[in-house]
């Protein structure tokens, strides 16, 4: 499976685990594989957005363009050179 160049987007609250960046770019085929790729390099800011078994977590989510993975294959959604992955975490309020 061939590796594309994907545009990860940060958010303001989860920036300190990656750098300061608001922006990452990732080589990877499949949403899992962002993931690895991000434990790599970023570790602190994956242990924010996946659980230890590696899904992710209840109050994360993660958006290719305007869908959320969830809805698609999950972390097996398969990625395109260009793509935007969003990490959009659940913020609670009232």
């Amino acid at each position: 499976m061939k590796s594309s160049n994907v545009l990860v987007q940060i958010p303001q609250a989860l920036r300190g685990f990656a750098g300061g960046s608001g922006e990452l770019r990732v080589a990877a085929a499949t949403v899992g594989g962002v993931i690895e790729e991000l434990r790599r390099t970023h570790a602190e800011l994956v242990n924010h957005v996946c659980a230890r078994d590696g899904r992710l977590r209840p109050f994360v989510n993660l958006y290719l363009g305007s869908d959320n993975v969830r809805d698609l294959e999950g972390m097996d959604t398969r990625l395109r050179d260009g793509d935007v992955l969003t990490i959009l975490p659940s913020v609670a309020g009232g």
